[in-house]
């Protein structure tokens, strides 16, 4: 038998419904609107078998000049095990060019992204689940249009990159939270629709007491809601989301290409990512 062809091609926004129906078939929560906006802050290439059909997917998020995460790499379940998985990642190196890049590995990705250069830095921990009814912190606020400057600011010093153009788009489908004090904004959350529910994140504070009492207001304004935190170990506020009926129920690896690394700073810190596509 002939095997078929495989081209692979830039992503287009024709593509998306077969990209949610291979997300589908991983298993992932993906709803279109989902895929429209990692699409619309990215670029990306897909794998088109026969001219025809989407066998796989890969898309690369960058920040600026200097940082990239690589994310959406799906191949089609029928067709694994010919090597199309190391030629969307080969793709997605040459889209990213010269920029440092991360991304959140499974355990089966995991081979593959370390022969391609690329290291553990941590440990990234879904919660998720119904919440209970929660009280609505005092020191935490709807965020004003003219937040947003200080929003990107503190977003850039604590992930290390200028995500304004990710920021931008969650400002135009969910809502932003900060804390303030004497009148300076020391930390943010924002809250969008995704997959099953609602996800909160980022979610960027000087300390876990800010960042617990961020991740509160949105719970205390969504009694019931399905919400999503996806969170990382070095944080310590993982147990806490548990006993706040966010339930730990998977995560990932977090990787990235070696670089130099940043001075360690106080504040403020990553308590909860954008998405595990985003960072």
């Amino acid at each position: 038998m002939q095997a078929s062809q495989i081209d692979l091609v830039d992503f287009r926004p024709e593509h998306l419904d077969a990209a949610v129906n291979l997300s589908r078939q991983a298993g992932w929560p993906h709803r279109p609107e989902d895929w429209q906006m990692a699409l619309a802050v990215s670029s990306g290439v897909v794998a088109v078998e026969d001219e025809r059909r989407v066998v796989g997917t890969v898309l690369v998020t960058s920040y600026g000049k200097d940082c990239a995460t690589i994310n959406m790499v799906i191949v089609d379940e029928a067709i694994r095990g010919r090597g199309l998985g190391r030629k969307l990642m080969d793709a997605a190196l040459v889209v990213a060019g010269n920029r440092q890049l991360r991304l959140i590995a499974t355990s089966d990705g995991l081979p593959l992204y370390q022969k391609l250069g690329f290291r553990e830095i941590g440990s990234v921990l879904q919660h998720q689940g119904h919440v209970p009814t929660v009280a609505t912190p005092d020191n935490v606020e709807p965020a004003q249009e003219t937040d947003l400057e200080t929003i990107a600011a503190l977003d850039r010093a604590a992930f290390g990159a200028d995500r304004q153009n990710l920021l931008d788009y969650i400002a135009t489908v969910g809502r932003f939270a900060v804390i303030r004090r004497a009148g300076q904004v020391h930390g943010f959350a924002a809250l969008r629709a995704f997959g099953r529910g609602e996800v909160i994140g980022p979610v960027i504070a000087a300390n876990s007491d800010d960042a617990r009492a961020l991740i509160s207001f949105f719970m205390a304004s969504r009694p019931g809601a399905f919400l999503r935190v996806d969170t990382t170990a070095d944080t310590g506020i993982s147990p806490w989301l548990a006993t706040h009926g966010l339930a730990h129920v998977g995560g990932g690896v977090a990787m990235r290409t070696a670089s130099v690394e940043a001075a360690t700073r106080s504040a403020p810190k990553t308590f909860a990512l954008a998405s595990q596509a985003l960072g």
